[in-house]
């Protein structure tokens, strides 16, 4: 499921499959993605490239896109790879840089940036 909450310019993103399940919450306002990944017990933390990562109205629209017309091919899927690297736990600095929301998604995990 996808909630946009365009005032707060944060978008959430839930995926409920089983070992796959994951959370990810997109942060316009700090400009970071944040994704949990719930097998993994870790929280996987990226820059918002605005070349790369749609903006707030036009990942809604996407997502509208998808729901009504799944069988169409659309060249806007948004992917990302994650390479495991090392990993730290957040800080007072960090949760400042990446803001409240993604605090609350990943505090207490090890952080993969």
């Amino acid at each position: 499921t996808m909630t946009i909450h365009s005032e707060e310019h944060i978008v959430d993103v839930h995926v409920r499959s089983g070992v796959y399940s994951s959370d990810t919450i997109f942060d316009y306002t700090h400009g970071y993605i944040a994704t949990r990944l719930f097998s993994r017990n870790a929280c996987f933390i990226m820059k918002i490239k605005k070349e790369l990562i749609p903006d707030l109205q036009e990942i809604g629209r996407l997502a509208f896109e998808r729901e009504t017309m799944r069988d169409l091919y659309s060249p806007n899927n948004v992917w990302a790879q994650f390479q495991a690297g090392s990993s730290r736990l957040g800080h007072f600095k960090d949760w400042i840089l990446y803001g409240k929301r993604i605090e609350n998604l990943c505090t207490g995990l090890p952080l993969y940036e």
